[in-house]
């Protein structure tokens, strides 16, 4: 039924999409963000229209008076996990260090970027990991990249990360979707829906491991959309159902603008559309492609008895 809903939804200009977005549009926007606006933590805020409501926002652990501060909030994901997901905004020079603060603390095993850190000559994001091989000292932590791979839309990094006060070591995975530009769409959703799936598949890989550390540059536009898709392709695996617009509100109730635009929003229903569209094929196609070799050998034996048949 998803694609007559689409469809319906689509008509007159996106009229349905445009009235749905218009209702969600105030969600959770009388929560207080008292924290974000002390003196000492507004210089820590990239846009001061995007501040962490205080019932969600990620704390660090305060150490010699500093302050627990960070422009972050904890996200729920799928079921009942409440903490799935932290949205972030990209770090400002003077907050790189509480970032990775931040990662280590969480226990995060996986930083999601979906922004580059230069867009159209504007600074989006602080580049937060070395430059080249060489290892760099943020605060107590020390970064080196392992391993760096470049494709057509993104960069999959490895970094390797050391606590010099305790010598513990991990490892985190950097996911770098490098072709969204800033408050648009990709081009097409199949990029950004195996770019969705390479996250999904090392997230399933690592566990009960910490939430999954998601930003773009103010954390909420790219940032939402990509946690959404996240959750709403795997509610659609697991019931067969898309509760999307009953999603985004709840993002909304733990992070402001979440899915910050209305062509954000309707490139999610379109992202889903897409993916339905190859299951209903694969569905299709199954019988004919499980086991290639012999299926093959028996289709063309069939064909020839068939015309033989016909022939006799």
């Amino acid at each position: 039924m998803f694609e007559s809903h689409f469809n319906k939804m689509s008509c007159d200009q996106n009229r349905g999409f445009s009235e749905e977005y218009e209702d969600i549009s105030m969600v959770g926007s009388e929560q207080t963000c008292k924290a974000a606006v002390t003196s000492q933590n507004m210089v820590k805020n990239r846009f001061t229209n995007v501040l962490p409501y205080d019932w969600s926002r990620v704390k660090l652990t305060t150490i010699n008076d500093d302050s627990d501060y960070i422009n972050a909030n904890y996200m729920p994901g799928y079921g009942n996990n409440a903490r799935q997901y932290i949205a972030a905004q990209g770090p400002l020079p003077s907050t790189v260090n509480d970032f990775w603060r931040m990662i280590w603390e969480q226990r995060a095993h996986s930083v999601v970027m979906v922004t580059n850190c230069s867009e159209g000559e504007r600074v989006k994001c602080e580049q937060y990991w070395p430059l080249d091989y060489t290892p760099c000292t943020y605060g107590n932590i020390l970064v080196r990249v392992s391993s760096e791979k470049k494709e057509g839309n993104w960069t999959l990094r490895e970094f390797v990360v050391t606590n010099t006060v305790t010598s513990e070591v991990r490892s985190v995975k950097h996911f770098h979707f490098t072709a969204w530009p800033d408050h648009g769409v990709p081009d097409g959703t199949s990029t950004l829906i195996q770019f969705r799936g390479l996250v999904r598949q090392h997230i399933e890989s690592c566990g009960s491991a910490g939430p999954t550390v998601v930003h773009c540059s103010a954390g909420v536009g790219r940032t939402g959309t990509l946690i959404a898709l996240d959750v709403m392709l795997q509610q659609l695996e697991k019931e067969k159902t898309v509760g999307l617009t009953t999603y985004v509100q709840k993002m909304r109730l733990s992070r402001p603008l979440m899915v910050q635009t209305e062509s954000q929003y309707i490139f999610l229903h379109q992202c889903i559309l897409d993916s339905l569209k190859p299951k209903l094929g694969k569905m299709q196609e199954e019988p004919l492609y499980e086991n290639v070799d012999t299926i093959y050998v028996n289709a063309t034996a069939l064909k020839e008895f068939h015309s033989a048949n016909k022939n006799g």
